[in-house]
């Protein structure tokens, strides 16, 4: 018998809807909605605008319950990505719009925090890496400027509890998004009771804790009313897009580190435990949580981030006619013989004016030739991406007991022909590409767990390989472009 669930994937800059269905050994999706969402510059800040993400979310469940007609959805979840939050009052309105994780307002936060709790401490507690929007920062940073907006706060919710919470009613907060804030303890599988009091926050003010695979609550009957549909269950998934990506990794076993690829790149593995020691530390690698009892061990990179902004660049017409078509776009790096590298997790490319210039005064600054030509810019970029995921991966050997033997890479990156075989001949081992629309499967995977269609990661993993396709890229000797 076939059953029916949604995924809402909400990533950095877009979102979508996928419908799958499940047949009892492979998963078929169909696109339901697409739709984009810029960051709202308001006042000096950069905020989201949740409600209109909850109206993009309602108005796909709607048409979900009209294309699937008298058949019935079986279950909705949500992933997005992490750190940010959102802040309801008691009477579950939302106090304000969430602020955007690129938003500069926590700059120097993690050296003011550190006068409350030194940073070995926090990293020794948490087992996360250091970025100023972590959300322990985030919290940091408004009890500074502006407290009473946590302080009227009934609930502060991640972002896809929050969507969670206002299609249901129930708050709850999700163990793989909550482990990005730099907040939860990997021992205790708790916010760290620490690390709130340096807050100054009470544990009150956030849901309970749920694992992935627990079901949330049911649709309100405003909801439901509003939709068509029943009382369709909404699952608590793995709400971090990376932890929902990397449960659709198609492995048959435990031999390869990962690579999430898309805004941002990050490359880790799978471990049954964190990770804490002085080297992970010196390195700056994270301990998120993961499906089943794992631990992510990872390395943020910023990924295609630095693509897509030169690709907006690139439409200004002193450029000349360059290609619209990402695929004719990426292939341009074929015409260059730039070779000039660049680190992309310098902190002048996080959110420059201009990537193009923060490019060429990098290359400046370190003596290396400028690009000219957008062919140059396209190939600087992906040998720079390729490079440093060496250079992670090497760390990554340093800090895990895992034997890699091949790069599994997911995401929107992976159909990058020229990036991917950039990659293997950088790593030296076979790279996987694919899934694309891993985190939607990863997604679904969590909800058949729900549901009692699969038992474990290995009978997710085996659905995922059933319901993918895969393309290896070896590596050889002399780079084609």
């Amino acid at each position: 018998m076939k059953t029916y669930h949604l995924a809402v994937d909400l990533g950095a800059t877009s979102g979508r809807t996928i419908l799958a269905t499940f047949d009892g050994k492979k998963v078929e999706t169909e696109e339901i909605s697409r739709f984009k969402y810029p960051m709202l510059p308001i006042a000096g800040h950069l905020f989201w605008d949740l409600p209109f993400l909850f109206q993009e979310i309602i108005s796909a469940l709607k048409k979900t319950g009209e294309r699937l007609g008298e058949e019935k959805l079986a279950s909705i979840g949500i992933d997005t990505w992490g750190c940010d939050v959102a802040y309801f009052y008691k009477n579950g309105t939302i106090s304000g719009l969430p602020y955007c994780y690129r938003d500069s307002h926590t700059e120097g936060a993690i050296e003011r925090f550190s006068y409350r709790m030194s940073k070995d401490k926090l990293y020794e507690k948490t087992g996360i890496q250091f970025m100023d929007f972590n959300t322990v920062f985030q919290l940091f940073t408004v009890m500074e400027n502006s407290p009473e907006t946590i302080e009227s706060a009934d609930r502060i919710l991640f972002i896809p509890d929050a969507l969670s919470y206002m299609l249901t009613g129930h708050a709850v907060m999700e163990y793989t998004v909550a482990s990005t804030s730099q907040m939860v303890n990997p021992k205790t599988g708790e916010l760290d009771e620490d690390i709130l009091r340096a807050l100054g926050i009470h544990r009150e003010k956030f849901g309970a804790m749920v694992k992935p695979g627990e079901i949330i609550g049911l649709l309100t009957q405003q909801i439901q009313d509003y939709t068509g549909l029943g009382g369709v269950p909404v699952v608590a998934v793995a709400g971090h897009d990376t932890a929902s990506a990397v449960i659709a990794v198609p492995t048959p076993d435990e031999n390869y580190a990962y690579l999430s690829c898309g805004t941002w790149s990050l490359l880790g593995i799978e471990s049954p435990e964190a990770i804490i020691t002085p080297k992970s530390r010196e390195y700056n690698f994270t301990n998120e949580g993961g499906i089943d009892g794992t631990t992510r061990f990872l390395k943020n990179i910023c990924g295609l981030w630095i693509f897509e902004r030169c690709r907006e660049e690139f439409k200004d017409k002193k450029w000349g006619e360059v290609p619209e078509n990402i695929s004719e776009l990426s292939a341009l790096c074929e015409q260059s013989k730039c070779e000039s590298v660049i680190n992309p997790d310098h902190s002048m490319f996080a959110h420059p004016a201009s990537m193009i210039k923060a490019i060429e005064v990098y290359c400046e600054d370190t003596g290396q030739e400028v690009p000219k030509t957008p062919a140059d810019f396209i190939r600087v970029i992906y040998r720079s991406l390729a490079k440093r995921y060496k250079e992670v991966l090497d760390w990554l050997k340093e800090c895990s007991p895992v034997e890699v033997k091949r790069l599994h890479v997911i995401g929107g990156g992976s159909l990058n022909p020229y990036l991917m075989q950039y990659a293997a001949d950088e790593l030296g081992i076979p790279v996987v590409a694919g899934p694309t629309e891993s985190t939607a499967l990863g997604n679904i995977l969590v909800q058949l767990q729900a549901g009692g269609k699969v038992k474990n990661l290995q009978e997710m993993r085996n659905v995922a390989i059933a319901s993918t396709t895969t393309k290896t890229y070896n590596p050889k000797k002399v780079v084609s472009c």
